[in-house]
């Protein structure tokens, strides 16, 4: 048996403003054919579908022609998708009924019965070969949210996630024939793996993120992760990421993309294979560099000017600045007069005269909420907030985050 294993399309994703819906559309085409060319039994999407709880429709409407081309070009293919932290659950589980006459199985949150047991029924999804029969189990896990584990008890948060777990692992094992794999497919974050800090939304909840890999023992064959965009594997050969298909910031824009392609012998791993997703539009970036090494560097900036203007890089220049610059932005712009490059952002930093260490000031696009508000906290009353109160500021986090609309 073969899979696919994917994750993090961020559908919707704006990048600095604008959106990104040719570089979707292209990745879905790439996907597409390759789905056609290496005939995998199923496709599994391991979370963050959309980038926003509310997506656009043309951001929904990629997932959905999507979903329906596959289908046409492979009846039997079996696609399970699961809600990530920047899903709603209920929206990705809302066509559902549509979905399945398609052989795509959405799963956006856990449930549990009237005596408080999970309802493991849902979430584990036969897979089958190219002769119907059932080959292996997923075990599709959403991302977890506290009132979906605790009851609203965060502090019992980390308790909850492994109570879910070892249920449904109970249950898997409980359902599985001789020679029939367990493939577990989740949204989280996994203690020692690598983080892409400029681009992921931390998942902290009561001080708890990285979660330990013993949450998934040796029999699952195969652990497809989302979540972090960086390609990795967490441990062993069987656990993984498989990053982001796209660079979601500049920071991410120096390692390849990809997705990864399981194979299956019986109940054991015999194969794991990356393949690497092709970029349709590169990223540059230029600097850091004081301002007039920067403006030469763009003048010497040679790109491929047949592109269509939608495929054009993306720039970023990051300038050191002595004093503010009021004419930066237009100064830059004349630099890349008739460049087929689409300018993104200008990062300024200042070098502190007084910091005998010569570290950049500290700028506000360089902190995260969580640090801007200890730092707030701190000024206004003098001292450093308690673990209490953090805890309260990332629920609130959270709860906002969920909520978000497009913009």
């Amino acid at each position: 048996m073969k899979l696919f294993h994917t994750a993090d399309w961020h559908l919707g994703q704006t990048f600095h403003g604008q959106e990104r819906h040719e570089e979707h559309l292209a990745f879905l085409d790439w996907l597409l054919v390759t789905l056609t060319i290496r005939q995998p039994d199923a496709l599994l999407i391991a979370g963050d579908i959309f980038d926003v709880v509310n997506p656009s429709l043309r951001a929904q409407e990629l997932l959905y022609d999507f979903i329906v081309g596959a289908h046409e070009r492979l009846p039997r293919l079996e696609i399970v998708m699961i809600a990530g932290n920047h899903d709603s659950g209920n929206r990705i589980e809302l066509p559902a009924p549509l979905m399945q006459r398609l052989n795509a199985h959405p799963r956006g949150r856990v449930q549990w019965h009237d005596d408080g047991q999970l309802d493991t029924d849902r979430l584990l999804i036969p897979l089958h070969d190219a002769q119907g029969e059932t080959r292996a189990w997923c075990l599709a896990l959403p991302f977890l949210r506290p009132a979906e584990v605790t009851g609203g008890d965060i502090n019992d948060y980390v308790a909850g996630i492994a109570r879910v777990h070892r249920e449904l692992i109970d249950s898997a094992r409980q359902r599985r024939q001789p020679g029939q794999a367990l493939v577990a497919m989740s949204h989280a974050h996994l203690q020692g793996a690598s983080v892409s800090e400029a681009s992921e939304r931390p998942i902290v909840i009561g001080g708890e993120e990285a979660l330990p890999a013993s949450l998934f023992p040796e029999d699952i064959t195969y652990v497809a992760l989302g979540h972090l965009h960086r390609p990795q594997q967490v441990g062993e050969a069987r656990i993984r990421y498989s990053g982001a298909p796209l660079p979601m910031d500049f920071s991410e824009a120096h390692y390849p993309h990809q997705i990864v392609e399981v194979t299956l012998e019986s109940d054991a791993l015999a194969n794991v294979e990356a393949l690497r997703i092709p970029r349709s539009v590169e990223l540059r970036r230029v600097g850091p560099l004081p301002l007039e090494q920067a403006l030469r560097k763009l003048d010497d900036l040679t790109e491929d000017d047949s592109l269509p203007r939608q495929r054009w890089p993306w720039l970023e220049v990051r300038v050191e600045l002595t004093a503010p610059c009021p004419d930066l932005r237009v100064r830059v712009e004349a630099a890349l007069e008739d460049k087929p490059l689409r300018l993104l952002r200008i990062h300024t930093r200042f070098p502190d005269s007084m910091n005998d260490t010569h570290e950049p000031r500290v700028t506000l696009d360089s902190l995260g909420p969580r640090e801007l508000f200890e730092r707030t906290w701190h000024k206004r009353y003098g001292s450093e907030p308690t673990p209490r109160i953090l805890e309260d500021f990332d629920r609130l986090l959270q709860t906002v985050q969920d909520d978000e609309g497009p913009a």
